[in-house]
């Protein structure tokens, strides 16, 4: 009996907790100096690389920024307005059945650059279950994408949301799923040109050597949403 009378009262406080509002920050992360960059409404400070169209492929609805991929109109990856260095950066995601799209940072927008991936490095957004790209070694959720595979899966099956987190600080960084570390580098130094110049990256004479830039949703042609978009940045 005292064993169901404390897993009832376990289950209760579960129920009664409350849950954090959606695209809204709490008084303790305005305070620690966190910023949204999805305001939940609308993509009010983002914009498609290098102009490429009008971006009204991405769209809002039930607090969410999703890429609609049934129509031809106002695609390509979408980009923050601003550009970033150190930071904790927070976000959640979810991906269609047999969908691929990505997170990219340090990405240099210049028309040179044909697309957000030739400079930036990316935190992979994948279905596991159905997509042709799981089969493949660093082409996993989570992974830094063709450089290193997670340490361990904790992504969740196409439909529902995970919680993702990069964190950038002074050249080291972490990639964060689901409440996990899964990836951890350094950028900028012998070992990081080494493992790009064994990469499908080493044709692009720029990747990784940025040390700011924009963030990136990637416009992968499947049907993507992103939400909780949010950086703290560091001194």
């Amino acid at each position: 009996m005292k064993k169901v009378i404390v897993l009832l009262t376990a289950i209760a406080l579960v129920m009664s907790a409350p849950t954090q509002a959606q695209n809204k920050l709490t008084a303790a992360e305005t305070k620690a100096g966190w910023k949204l960059l999805f305001d939940g409404t609308s993509t009010k400070g983002w914009k498609i690389f290098n102009g490429k169209s009008d971006g009204t492929a991405w769209k809002v609805a039930d607090g969410a920024l999703y890429l609609d991929a049934s129509t031809k109109e106002g695609r390509g990856d979408l980009i923050t307005a601003g550009e970033y260095e150190n930071y904790e950066f927070s976000y959640d995601w979810k991906i269609a059945a047999n969908g691929n799209s990505g997170l990219l940072f340090n990405v240099v927008e210049d028309p040179k650059y044909s697309a957000v991936y030739v400079t930036g490095p990316e935190m992979q957004v994948l279905d596991n279950n159905g997509h042709p790209d799981a089969k493949i070694h660093k082409h996993r959720a989570g992974d830094l994408y063709d450089l290193i595979a997670c340490s361990e899966e904790t992504v969740k099956p196409a439909g529902e949301w995970n919680e993702a987190r990069i964190i950038s600080n002074k050249g080291k960084y972490e990639f964060w799923l689901n409440g996990k570390k899964v990836v951890t580098f350094t950028m900028h130094d012998a070992a990081w040109d080494e493992m790009v110049a064994a990469s499908k990256f080493k044709s692009m004479p720029d990747f990784g050597k940025a040390k700011k830039g924009h963030f990136a949703l990637q416009d992968h042609g499947d049907q993507v949403w992103f939400r909780n978009i949010k950086i703290k940045e560091l001194k």
